[in-house]
């Protein structure tokens, strides 16, 4: 058993598992039943196809960079102009990234690591609307997901790690766990079933951690003269060996 490890990165995402009817809002990290649809389209699976080889995973999320959210507004006419339809708002993260750590056995992440290269359906985060963008896959690696996500480098973008001055930065992760841990907590997330006629989903008892990683984008700042040993001595220039 490993982990495979992704990195969720797009201009818009949205990632809901409460929304219903004329407002659709978006959680603020990938929800499980959204992760692993992307790799059901990546692997050909159609909506009424069964799910229970993917249900077998385990997955994590670590909240790189939570991005911002947004609001959209959005109105509509039948064709004919004649009606208007129900008003309608749908939430984003915009320049959000997300590291997601897939668990389960070898053989199954290799199905899936050949699928997410050359996917079967277009891939999304959470909606047709947001395509993935950079790069997509990070590697198989040994361990569970709370060790993986400990490890994991920080995959936030350079000018986000550019901007944190320490050398280390504090994550919150989101993983499955077992529904007697005494801090889980419950989201109706597991898919059962993505059949537009009876999408079913059952409950989810996730675990919320924080973990702290290098910073690798961090520099030292330079010494100051007296720090360095000395004061500023502005003809110390002239005195050096031409």
């Amino acid at each position: 058993m490993s982990c495979l490890l992704l990195r969720l990165a797009a201009p818009l995402q949205s990632w809901g598992t409460s929304s219903r009817f004329t407002r659709r809002n978006t959680d603020r990290a990938p929800s499980r039943s959204g992760v692993l649809g992307l790799l059901a389209a990546a692997t050909g699976r159609r909506r009424t196809d069964p799910l229970e080889e993917l249900l077998e995973l385990r997955i994590g999320v670590r909240i790189e960079q939570p991005g911002q959210l947004e609001r959209d507004f959005q109105t509509a006419r039948s064709l004919d102009g004649q009606t208007s339809m129900p008003l309608s708002y749908r939430f984003y993260l915009a320049d959000a990234v997300f590291a997601v750590a897939v668990y389960g056995p070898d053989p199954l992440l290799e199905t899936l690591t050949q699928a997410l290269r050359a996917p079967a359906f277009p891939l999304f985060l959470g909606r047709r609307s947001c395509p993935p963008a950079g790069v997509l896959l990070h590697g198989v690696h040994d361990g569970d997901v709370a060790q993986v996500l400990a490890d994991a480098p920080w995959l936030a973008s350079k000018w986000v790690q550019k901007q944190h001055r320490a050398p280390t930065v504090t994550l919150d992760t989101v993983a499955d766990c077992p529904a007697t841990e005494a801090r889980a907590e419950l989201v109706r997330d597991e898919p059962i079933s993505f059949d537009p006629r009876h999408r079913q989903y059952a409950w989810r008892s996730v675990l919320k951690t924080p973990v702290t990683i290098p910073n690798p984008m961090h520099r030292s700042p330079m010494p100051t003269a007296a720090q360095a040993g000395g004061g500023h001595d502005p003809m110390a220039f002239f005195e050096e060996p031409f």
